[in-house]
């Protein structure tokens, strides 16, 4: 599995390029699956992102609106309750997982009640886009900065494959705690190394080589 590891999503050229690198062919010619779970642990409005980002009205995090030659829905929640047989045929032969933001216990809980959060390492062909949320769960932990919905276990543990965390949204204008300064802090508690990017940046990680692509700001803090 090829990981790109965004904050907001396709956000620009270089993102842009990063992705048809990872996917080996065109847009047009891959099919998509997209998981809008961790939305519905937004309250207030995740119903309404659910839908924005399932439709491809999201024009502020470009994923599933980028011209796949298929798109279907793999709605985590509702998977968790059927046997294997009747959708993981299909992510199996799926090209690209685009997994929205949202809440990420929230989604990392059902990404490993469902199954998939188990599959992911033995999908060798698959390429794994995450926007916020989608992204900050491949790592060990996200940092008690970020915890809302609390998972049963009551920790921040999340999926662990890769080996650092993410700090998304750096500096943005609607998320005002989200500064360097708050990052410094969230990164001194934190037990790996993180990464904190803005929304023009993006992690591209292949075969467990990790590199920083993008046109805005970011900052690793080494542990």
């Amino acid at each position: 599995m090829r990981m790109l590891l965004t904050s907001a999503g396709i956000k620009n050229p270089s993102i842009h390029a990063a992705l048809l690198d990872l996917l080996g062919k065109p847009i047009a010619e891959c099919s998509a699956l997209c998981v809008p779970t961790s939305s519905y642990g937004l309250r207030g409005f995740g119903l309404q992102a659910a839908w924005n980002f399932t439709s491809g009205n999201e024009p502020q995090c470009p994923m599933v609106e980028l011209g796949w030659k298929s798109v279907g829905v793999l709605e985590l929640t509702a998977i968790a309750s059927l046997d294997q047989e009747w959708w993981l045929p299909t992510l199996q032969e799926t090209d690209v997982l685009l997994v929205n933001g949202g809440d990420p216990l929230f989604l990392n809980h059902w990404m490993q009640q469902s199954g998939v959060a188990a599959l992911l390492p033995t999908l060798e062909h698959l390429v794994y886009v995450g926007l916020s949320a989608g992204s900050m769960i491949m790592a060990p932990s996200i940092g008690d900065f970020f915890v809302g919905w609390q998972q049963p276990s009551g920790d921040d543990r999340t999926l662990g494959l890769v080996d650092f965390a993410i700090y998304p949204h750096l500096e943005h204008p609607m998320l005002p705690h989200n500064t360097m300064a708050n990052a410094e802090r969230w990164a001194a508690a934190m037990p790996v190394t993180g990464y904190a990017i803005d929304d023009e940046t993006a992690i591209t990680v292949v075969d467990g080589a990790v590199s920083v692509v993008g046109e805005g700001q970011w900052r690793v803090f080494e542990r």
